[in-house]
């Protein structure tokens, strides 16, 4: 039997790394001995970042890293680099932006020539082999001919990258011009944003649903529940076996990519509870807790894109197959779920309901009956690959997400799930004194990044909020003080890289709100939460910081900063009410725009209800305060406001 020779990936504990261990790339993982190399050797460095459930990442692969005749280029040329995006969030952000400063786009693989000191000079995503091979031989030409030029070239990237965020004042009106410019590309068809390549964006969602309340603007809320209805319709939707894929390719939400990510399911469990879509929320639920939750309790990174080397062939189905399969259910089921002989995918059928529209009660039992066929038929097949990195910012968000959708529930199991789920991340991501960014087959591997703090803190504060616990609440402030002291600048943004990191030749911010809300725009959140909690003016200065920093951008990009706005809109309408535990757990649901303190009393009655500035006037009991923040959550008004 041939025994395959193995790369310096073979030691990685990735994923994405050990896929790449038989290329015959003379692979590296990113440490110090790259840029020593490089520098001792002159040689510039090819950085290949992907991971592990990205379709065009194993196109690439097999095209481009299992070719002979393009190992030998690489080889003889360059020092060759493999990173895994969620294991070096920070890596990545930093390449990723270079990339778009060069190209006017990203994506992933992505693809870069840097110099022996890592300052990139060319960059693209994806490439055959022969185009691959052209660019490769004239970049190893360019840099033997022309190394002033490449290197001039390398320097006007890094100042772009070097260079400062201006602040400048919020203006108020933002919150209304985002509304109005994501009014413009919504979608009244179908539901999102834009054009196709669509994404779930989330965080545009709960802003819309904040905005809704606090402007009193229906239209806002329309908007969203069209997406979630159309999203939870179409096939960015699993129908067989639940979970949302990453996004959808056309503009319908018809046909995915299918890799499914934990981040893109923590987030759209979180809005799809919050939303009330209870039974939308439960199939998300139950997706992540059967294909995704470690025995430990965290949760797992992703399900591969492809599996028997086709994308989507795991989800996909024949006419006849269905037929075979479905027996007396399959005419009425097909009819329902679009499914023909033509089909909708490379001649197969990927389930949905967008022409149907929402089952009726009356065809709800048979559909089940089909789906559960069609789901055992599905478990023969070879399953996709698993990523089975814990990441610490997706285990965050979906602590976050849990413990919402255990309280609107209000189930106990949910509750304590989200409990298992922390006590996992207070004891393997941490060594040292110090977060690390993940977690696979029992090491804890790269510091954690400002993101991965803030998305930590945040699901450890709303498991504060709907048990009332003292322990996150705890573990959410010591967070939070290492995050400044690891990340703030002095403008108050964080940078992605802590100041102990070392092996990135630029630290840079993440500002933006993208696919998942930024680090910045989420901290600006977590920090207003713990000022109304605690009173500590340091989380407000915080907040204010981040807010003026990040004003001037929001002014120019008012869709790319929702997540921030949302923080600003809960710093307006946000609530803190004082209570005691026979109270809380007397309540029923989610309050978002609420922070619950425990009181000393543990009497049922001497309830307060306090803005930032002010308290107003006291509630009687449980019964009362439930209906005044129900009422608040639709109206953001208290119907009385005296102050006391």
């Amino acid at each position: 039997m041939e025994v395959k020779q193995t790369n310096r990936l073979a030691g990685e504990s990735s994923p994405y790394l050990l896929q790449h261990k038989y290329n015959p790339i003379d692979w590296y993982p990113w440490c110090d001995e790259v840029f020593k190399r490089a520098r001792t050797e002159q040689k510039v460095i090819f950085l290949s970042i992907g991971y592990s459930s990205c379709h065009w990442c194993h196109v690439m692969a097999h095209e481009v890293f299992e070719n002979e005749e393009a190992a030998a280029l690489l080889n003889e040329h360059f020092i060759c680099v493999k990173v895994d995006r969620e294991e070096r969030p920070d890596v990545d952000h930093l390449y990723m932006e270079a990339c778009v400063a060069l190209t006017g786009s990203g994506g992933w693989p992505l693809s870069l020539f840097l110099t022996p000191e890592g300052y990139p000079f060319f960059a693209g995503s994806y490439f055959p082999l022969s185009a691959f091979l052209s660019l490769a031989g004239k970049v190893a030409r360019l840099w033997q001919e022309r190394r002033t030029d490449v290197q001039k070239a390398s320097d006007q990237v890094l100042g772009v990258l070097s260079q400062s965020i201006k602040g400048a004042s919020w203006q108020e009106t933002l919150p209304q011009r985002a509304f109005e410019a994501l009014r413009s590309i919504f979608d009244r068809e179908n539901g999102g944003f834009g054009p196709a390549p669509k994404f779930p964006s989330v965080q545009m969602l709960l802003f819309l649903m904040r905005f809704s309340m606090c402007a009193h603007n229906d239209e806002a809320m329309q908007m969203v529940d069209r997406t979630l209805e159309q999203m939870a319709l179409g096939g960015l939707f699993d129908h067989v076996g639940g979970g949302f894929f990453r996004y959808s390719t056309d503009e319908k939400f018809l046909i995915p990519h299918f890799e499914k990510m934990l981040y893109d399911n923590a987030m759209l469990l979180l809005v799809y509870a919050q939303a009330g879509r209870l039974k939308t929320a439960a199939q998300v639920y139950d997706f992540c807790v059967r294909s995704l939750m470690s025995p430990e309790g965290a949760f797992y990174t992703a399900l591969d894109a492809d599996s028997e080397g086709s994308e989507g062939g795991y989800y996909l189905f024949s006419y006849e197959e269905a037929k075979q399969i479905l027996g007396d259910e399959a005419e009425p089921f097909c009819r329902w779920y679009d499914i023909t002989s033509a089909g909708n995918f490379e001649g197969k059928n990927h389930v949905n309901l967008l022409k149907h529209g929402p089952l009726k009660e009356k065809e709800e039992q048979t559909a089940l009956s089909a789906i559960e066929k069609l789901f055992a038929a599905q478990a023969k097949r070879a399953l996709p690959a698993r990523d089975d990195k814990i990441l610490l910012s997706s285990n965050g968000l979906m602590l976050a997400a849990l413990s919402v959708y255990g309280a609107v529930t209000g189930s106990e199991t949910v509750l304590a799930q989200a409990q298992k789920l922390a006590d996992f991340l207070y004891v393997h991501m941490r060594k040292g004194g110090r977060y690390y960014a993940s977690f696979c087959k029992g090491l804890s591997t790269h510091p954690a990044t400002s993101e991965d703090y803030v998305y930590l803190a945040f699901g450890l504060l709303h498991l504060h909020q709907v048990t009332l616990e003292q322990r996150p609440l705890a573990a959410c402030l010591s967070v939070c003080q290492e995050l400044l002291a690891l990340f703030a600048d002095q403008d108050g943004l964080l940078f992605m890289a802590g100041r102990d990191v070392k092996d990135i030749p630029i630290r840079t911010k993440d500002t933006y709100d993208g696919a998942l809300p930024s680090g910045n725009s989420l901290a600006a959140e977590v920090f207003y939460r713990l000022y109304l909690l605690t009173g500590e003016e340091t989380y407000r200065q915080a907040f204010d910081q981040i807010k003026k920093a990040l004003g001037g951008q929001a002014q120019a990009h008012p869709t790319a900063y929702t997540a921030l706005m949302s923080a600003v809109l809960f710093s307006q309408k946000g609530l803190r009410v004082e209570l005691s535990k026979n109270c809380f757990h007397a309540l029923h649901g989610y309050y978002p725009f609420v922070c619950f303190v425990e009181s000393e009393s543990n009497e049922t009655h001497g309830i307060r209800i306090c803005r930032a500035d002010c308290c107003l006037a006291s509630v009687s009991g449980p019964a009362e305060l439930e209906r005044i923040l129900q009422a608040y959550g639709k109206t953001g008004q208290l119907k009385e406001e005296s102050i006391e």
